[in-house]
């Protein structure tokens, strides 16, 4: 399902994954809170009504077929968390920022609201995966640690990796200094394709999706579906179905967070 077509709260990525592997993005659309947060919120550290943010949750984790959803403390680093039964849950979520599992029921779960989510699956559908990449974490490689850390799950772990990218900050919003180019350019000069000069001197407009492809071509990575960096995946232009960090966070004072998951069913 293409992004254009997707529900009021959200869609299932289109990508040739197994029958056994169940994804879901969401929008900001279909929950229960209050601006500056309307209405699907699932983030509870932006300020909005905890009781709000389990409700919005409780009708997130109900497009998951019966899966759990697993949320991270996500700080714009690299590790990556293997998820077993009984392990994190939304009271004492762990700190990381990627996570992987080969056990049915449990859903990587990453929220956003301008970074990009990468969900992962090799192709027997054993392992799943998902990460939270910012410009941050992407430059310090937290795909290359959760494409590394699904393959050693897997019972093939030469087998072929799949990756569906969400939306995120477009390449038309994204503006950012020098230093950030500089930290992708550094380790792979290819990446110069992926900055154009902004209007402003020494800044640069950025294509995350472009660089999220190329980390992930570096691994291997070639089957890469869903962000193409066109303008229906930009977080920031269309604000009637994605939260912005950069777009609210200073002209409303707080933003939401959506979220995708992937999982292996039952």
């Amino acid at each position: 399902m293409d992004v254009t077509a997707a529900d009021d709260d959200g869609w299932t990525p289109d990508w040739p994954v197994p029958a056994s592997v169940g994804a879901w993005c969401s929008t900001r659309r279909g929950g229960t809170s209050p601006p500056p947060w309307d209405s699907l919120n699932l983030g509870d550290h932006v300020g909005d009504d905890p009781a709000r943010v389990a409700a919005n949750r409780a009708r997130f984790a109900q497009r998951l077929e019966g899966a759990r959803p697993v949320y991270l403390q996500q700080v714009h680093g690299v590790r990556c968390l293997g998820l077993e039964p009984g392990g994190s849950d939304a009271d004492a979520p762990e700190v990381a920022d990627a996570s992987v599992t080969r056990h049915p029921g449990l859903a990587c779960t990453v929220m956003v609201a301008d970074c990009l989510p990468v969900l992962l699956c090799n192709r027997r559908g054993d392992a799943v995966g998902a990460a939270h990449a910012g410009w941050r974490g992407l430059a310090a490689g937290v795909v290359e640690r959760a494409v590394q850390s699904l393959q050693a799950l897997a019972d093939d772990p030469a087998g072929e990796v799949l990756a569906w990218l969400g939306p995120c900050i477009g390449p038309g919003a994204f503006e950012v200094g020098d230093e950030v180019r500089q930290a992708f350019v550094s380790a792979d000069a290819g990446a110069r394709s992926a900055f154009r000069p902004a209007d402003r001197a020494g800044h640069w407009l950025a294509d995350l999706p472009a660089l999220a492809r190329r980390r992930l071509a570096s691994m291997g990575v070639g089957s890469v579906h869903g962000n193409d960096g066109s303008a229906a995946w930009c977080t920031v232009t269309q604000s009637a179905r994605f939260f912005s960090h950069r777009r609210d966070a200073v002209r409303l004072g707080a933003s939401g967070r959506f979220a995708a998951a992937v999982w292996r069913r039952r």
